[in-house]
């Protein structure tokens, strides 16, 4: 059964009843030919999972029953990357899309010393907006109820100063340390860097702020692709785990 978003305040629980409008209204009743009496999932993207019956569907919404719903627990580990924005846009939109779809929690936008894409305010609040639909685009066919967050637009030093995090790391392509790490249950953020990489300034500043440099390898990643592995590395190391926690 396909799995659709609504906004938290489009959700009674207490009547029973929600609404969906927007992209996903048009998604569900102009693409897939929903209809009234049909039954879908829907959740918040935010952990509650809805059983809805379509009741009425109208120009710009439609109205659901809510048959059942439940609360789905969120994940112990939880993985945020920050990746360099690339020269090739599509390049970067693959990058949400698998990471989306592998579990990544939260993605930062990032600008480096070698960023070669360094796009105006206005241009940036719109590349969001895209951004935003592939996310819900890939979760909704992954099946995520709980919605990878988009941040914003960050330089490096801000990013490297982020708090919160049980582990921090930044792979570098000089690096021969293996990535001999144990991510279950941790909050862990990747440092990915552009076309050619981070500066020798900037890993050993990443350093400083308690990173700890890895390898992915003896060759060389693209940069959507080493941002796509690092949530892979980790969703690779919880299907080891006893716990069997999946993204």
């Amino acid at each position: 059964m396909e799995l659709f978003y609504t906004v938290r305040e489009n959700i009674s629980l207490d009547s029973a009843k929600l609404v969906i409008d927007g992209d996903e209204f048009h998604h569900l009743v102009r693409v897939l030919r929903k209809k009234t009496g049909d039954q879908i999932l829907v959740t918040d993207g935010n952990g509650l999972r809805c059983d809805v019956r379509i009741l009425d569907v109208g120009k710009k919404s439609l109205e659901g029953e809510i048959l059942d719903h439940a609360v789905v627990e969120r994940q112990k580990t939880r993985v945020t990357v920050a990746l360099s924005l690339l020269k090739a846009p599509q390049r970067f939109e693959l990058f949400l899309e698998k990471a989306t779809e592998l579990g990544v929690s939260t993605i930062i936008p990032m600008i480096t010393a070698r960023t070669v894409s360094q796009p105006s305010s206005e241009r940036v609040q719109g590349r969001l907006d895209r951004w935003r639909t592939i996310i819900l685009s890939a979760a909704r066919q992954s099946k995520r109820y709980y919605l990878p967050k988009l941040g914003e637009l960050l330089p490096f030093k801000q990013v490297t100063l982020l708090q919160g995090f049980d582990l921090k790391l930044i792979p570098y392509e000089v690096s021969e340390k293996a990535p001999g790490v144990h991510c279950a249950g941790k909050n862990i953020l990747f440092l990915i860097g552009g076309e050619g990489g981070f500066t020798v300034n900037e890993v050993q500043e990443a350093r400083n702020a308690g990173f700890y440099e890895i390898s992915f390898g003896k060759t060389i990643l693209r940069a959507e692709t080493a941002g796509i592995f690092s949530v892979a590395f980790v969703r690779a190391q919880l299907l080891g785990e006893e716990s069997q926690e999946w993204f």
